[in-house]
């Protein structure tokens, strides 16, 4: 339910309020409204205003904000609260630059495709498919010729009722396709959320570690990542137990999540591992249903404003299903095009997706409408 906010609502706050800054009202074209609009990072992106919420007692109060009153909003806060505005709206501005990644650098002024490649016998929409390692390489060199700027290379299936895979099972299954595709000039992730794991990858060429219990469900996992330097994807997932789905209850997910991700990267910071390695993902469909997915994709922007690159992933997911008839895995192709599209108008910088070429051409369209507006 909308609950209004107003600048006198500051002035009663609790002391555990909290207040979260979305770029919202995207424009066309920028040089027609001056000062009244600002850029997304280096993104190809500009946005008229903020969607201000006050988190307060577990009440949420919003107001839309234009972007030139958003200083006296400002004035009228408390000054923690005051203090959190200006970081957020500093950290949505601030260019997000490129990652070097061995010897490819992936730049992120727009937004890049990563590939699902699954070395699993039981992933929720292609397991099997790439168990044998020569299929799988060969996969991941069809994924990179496609236009995937980096190939995800995964040896253990995370879908609900999944079971733990041993570690030195894991490592069998990636290491060699890492290594391979790492020799060929691919940019590599490595999904996993074990630091033995994490290890071997890196050492046969990985340059990135995507972890979906974000450096959470391992121990040494944070030691690893920080000494190894490489970069790193903080996803949101409920739990950082074996299943990853479990517990998945939220007072209002699109800030719980956005609470979560906030504490990781400011403990990774912490450990010593460089901000512009951080990479956030809300995990969608992580021990969520519907609706939750649902608001974290009206709500992406949010996420901009931790100051870290965006990775969107729903890539054949339940939630297109669930929207179309229970269409199954093999079927949600033209849902996932259309979530990653909506992520991309809301600056997500990388998309993970199984079908690379077209997600690669929505993405060229997407391109073309930008320049098309930019100087028409």
């Amino acid at each position: 339910m909308f609950v209004p906010l107003t600048k006198p609502d500051f002035g009663t706050t609790w002391e555990d309020a909290r207040v979260y800054l979305r770029p919202t009202c995207f424009v066309d074209r920028p040089h027609e409204l001056d000062d009244h609009c600002l850029r997304l990072a280096d993104a190809m992106i500009w946005f008229a205003a903020w969607h201000v919420s006050l988190r307060d007692n577990d009440i949420i109060r919003s107001a839309v904000v234009p972007v030139a009153e958003l200083d006296d909003w400002i004035a009228a806060m408390p000054s923690r609260l005051a203090e959190a505005a200006r970081a957020q709206r500093a950290a949505t501005q601030r260019p997000r630059g490129a990652l070097t990644l061995g010897a490819r650098t992936v730049r992120l002024g727009e937004p890049q495709i990563m590939g699902i490649l699954n070395v699993t016998p039981d992933s929720f929409s292609d397991g099997g498919k790439t168990v044998d390692e020569a299929a799988a390489i060969e996969a991941g060199f069809a994924m990179a010729s496609a236009g995937a700027a980096i190939v995800d290379v995964g040896g253990e299936s995370t879908r609900p009722g999944a079971p733990l895979v041993w570690e030195g099972d894991e490592v069998k299954r990636v290491e060699n396709v890492v290594a391979a595709l790492a020799r060929g000039g691919t940019a590599v992730s490595i999904d996993t959320r074990k630091a033995a794991v994490m290890e071997a990858a890196l050492a046969a060429g990985a340059t990135i570690v995507n972890d979906i219990s974000a450096l959470r469900y391992d121990d040494r996992a944070m030691e690893v990542v920080a000494r190894a330097g490489c970069a790193i994807v903080l996803m949101h997932a409920p739990s950082a137990k074996s299943d990853p789905h479990e517990g998945g209850t939220y007072a209002h997910v699109l800030f719980d999540v956005y609470d979560m991700l906030a504490e990781r990267v400011a403990d990774c910071i912490a450990a010593g591992i460089d901000p512009a390695k951080i990479i956030v993902d809300p995990g969608i469909g992580f021990g969520k249903g519907v609706a939750d997915n649902l608001a974290l994709i009206n709500g992406l922007a949010l996420f901009h404003t931790l100051g870290c690159p965006l990775l969107f992933g729903a890539s054949r997911k339940r939630l297109i299903g669930a929207l179309d008839n229970e269409a199954s895995a093999d079927q949600r192709l033209g849902g996932t095009v259309a979530l990653h599209y909506q992520a991309a108008t809301q600056g997500a910088q990388l998309l993970r997706v199984h079908d690379v070429a077209e997600n690669r051409q929505a993405l060229r369209v997407w391109r073309g409408l930008r320049d098309a507006a930019l100087t028409a």
